[in-house]
């Protein structure tokens, strides 16, 4: 996949506020195609992990109880104007996709 994460990091004083949104479509595994009746497999992101600056700021594994092109936020500090914010996915079939920032 390409193109599916929209991301910003704005520095304000000493902490770095990081938004993105990941376009995915999170199915759960338990909701039925409405025309055959069968059960729409499991597809969802199970990890996300944000870098800054090459070093791991933030990491989290997800499930299927995640809505569709999920909106992920937080802040951490230590970050400077043009640092560099590494957002990646992976979802359970093995797709992944990642995006970089400068932190304005």
């Amino acid at each position: 996949m390409a193109d599916t994460i929209k991301m910003r990091a704005k520095l304000s004083d000493d902490i770095c506020t990081v938004k993105a949104i990941i376009k995915h479509p999170m199915e759960t595994g338990l909701r039925k195609d409405a025309k055959t009746g069968k059960t729409i497999p499991a597809y969802f992101i199970s990890s996300v992990t944000v870098e800054h600056n090459g070093e791991q700021v933030a990491s989290s594994d997800w499930s299927g109880a995640v809505s569709s092109d999920p909106y992920v936020t937080f802040l951490f500090k230590g970050a400077s104007k043009g640092d560099v914010v590494r957002l990646t996915w992976i979802d359970n079939q093995g797709a992944t996709d990642t995006s970089e920032v400068n932190v304005r």
